[in-house]
């Protein structure tokens, strides 16, 4: 049976907010935003503990990951974020969910270093912490550091909206590690809209789709649970399959939501407790997502925690 455990507070990892575009600016530098989940890993005595964003221990799935950290020179905490590469070298978050049946190449990307050899180095600038988790990595295949880029951030999301990736992470320059929190020192820029959301239902199955015909999504909102679409697209029939089986065991009696929400006739109400990930174009004036389309589960997330993500303006 796998083991949970449960991040300590100073240990958790420091979140970025949505901006709304990209910048140029002396005292900020540029990174991969990393289309995988977050992943803390804490090496004490040459023995690997890996965490998700949520605090669960999942080193049990990782076990080559967790292998490849063992040549770490010292005692560490390192941040960073596990990927999963297509053949061009891109990262994907539908691929996370067949990394673990090697149909991908996993890649831990790290980017942070929160304590070394027993010393606290969360109040060092970045770049400071940086330089040094860049001279204690091992070389290895399934590890990486993370470059990043000074000043440029618009000619450097340009670049990766024509490589495919999911946008770029703007980091200032001089920052602290606060562990834990959401800040504006981290903003994130995205080529593309993309939302945590809470499975509440799903439709019955429709002309040739077996299993099931659309997603009912919920974000919280106060003490309760917000519609905020359906979505039918990007399933493929083994996703159906494995998908459906998930919910069949989460049935429940009734709608999660006060209001009533498209094809309720037809809709299966389950638990909101599975959280997964979607990519859409706009949000509408009723706050429901436009052409969303499925990418995968994700596990490094309580669907208590998801709220709508929505954009900051800078300044």
């Amino acid at each position: 049976m796998s083991r949970t455990s449960t991040l300590p507070k100073r240990l958790q990892p420091m979140l970025a907010t949505l901006t709304d575009g990209p910048f140029d600016d002396a005292g900020w530098v540029f990174e991969d935003k990393y289309d995988g989940f977050r992943m803390v890993a804490k090496i004490d005595g040459g023995k690997v503990t890996l965490y998700s964003r949520n605090g669960k221990m999942i080193s049990h799935s990782y076990i080559e990951v967790a292998k490849a950290l063992e040549g770490v020179k010292g005692d560490a905490v390192i941040d960073g974020e596990l990927v999963a590469l297509d053949k061009n070298g891109v990262s994907h978050f539908q691929l996370m969910q067949n990394a673990l049946r090697h149909e991908a190449k996993l890649l831990y990307c790290a980017f942070d270093l929160m304590f070394y050899d027993g010393e606290d180095l969360r109040d060092l600038t970045l770049l400071e912490r940086k330089k040094r988790l860049k001279e204690i990595l091992p070389r290895h295949k399934l590890i990486a550091f993370s470059r990043h880029r000074k000043t440029s951030g618009t000619e450097f999301f340009e670049e990766a909206e024509r490589k495919g990736l999911e946008g770029i992470m703007a980091k200032l320059a001089d920052s602290k590690y606060l562990s834990g929190a959401c800040t504006d020192n981290w903003p994130k820029i995205k080529s593309s809209k993309r939302q945590e959301v809470v499975i509440a239902g799903f439709t019955a199955p429709r002309r040739n789709r077996p299993f099931f015909g659309a997603l009912a999504l919920a974000v919280r909102e106060k003490n309760g649970w917000r519609y905020i679409g359906h979505v039918g697209a990007g399933f493929s029939h083994k996703t159906l399959e494995e998908l459906h089986g998930k919910l069949i065991k989460l049935k429940a009696a009734k709608s999660p939501f006060s209001a009533k929400v498209k094809d309720e006739a037809v809709t299966t109400w389950v638990k909101p407790s599975l959280v997964a990930e979607v990519k859409f174009t706009e949000w509408t004036t009723k706050g429901e997502m436009r052409h969303p389309v499925y990418l995968g589960l994700r596990a490094d997330k309580r669907a208590e925690d998801v709220t709508r993500e929505r954009e900051r303006a800078r300044g």
